[in-house]
């Protein structure tokens, strides 16, 4: 059997695993009257939840570049789709924000954070 080896970073896809499921079932918790915002976040949440899974089964840095996209049209949908007096507004900028920035978070570690010394190959005296 072999053992699963996580990356510090996973947890970042977990959480935006789970801030997927929470968009997708927002507009029946906040019960949206305008149905360009309950489309808008069940076909955002389903590419969110998409690339959080392919992320936790195999990560690419793609995966991390498409949450970062979706965050930031989930910011701008409520303007751009007509909803922004709407209930759906402020759950759209809040996790669009937690999704962004996670995202950007991950890139940036996986980019420019230096790996620690166990990552690098070698041994910790």
């Amino acid at each position: 059997m072999t053992k699963v080896r996580w990356r510090r970073e996973t947890i970042l896809d977990v959480y935006n695993l789970a801030l997927g499921a929470f968009l997708f079932v927002a507009p029946w918790l906040f019960s949206y009257a305008y149905g360009s915002a309950k489309v808008d976040d069940w076909v955002s949440s389903a590419i969110v939840i998409a690339s959080s899974l392919a992320a936790l089964w195999a990560f690419a840095e793609w995966e991390e570049w498409i949450g970062l996209v979706v965050g930031l049209w989930l910011i701008a949908s409520p303007w751009m789709l007509g909803f922004q007096h709407a209930k759906a507004m402020p759950v759209n900028v809040g996790a669009g924000l937690l999704i962004a920035f996670m995202s950007a978070l991950e890139l940036w570690l996986i980019r420019y954070d230096p790996a620690p010394a166990d990552r690098k190959g070698s041994a910790v005296t």
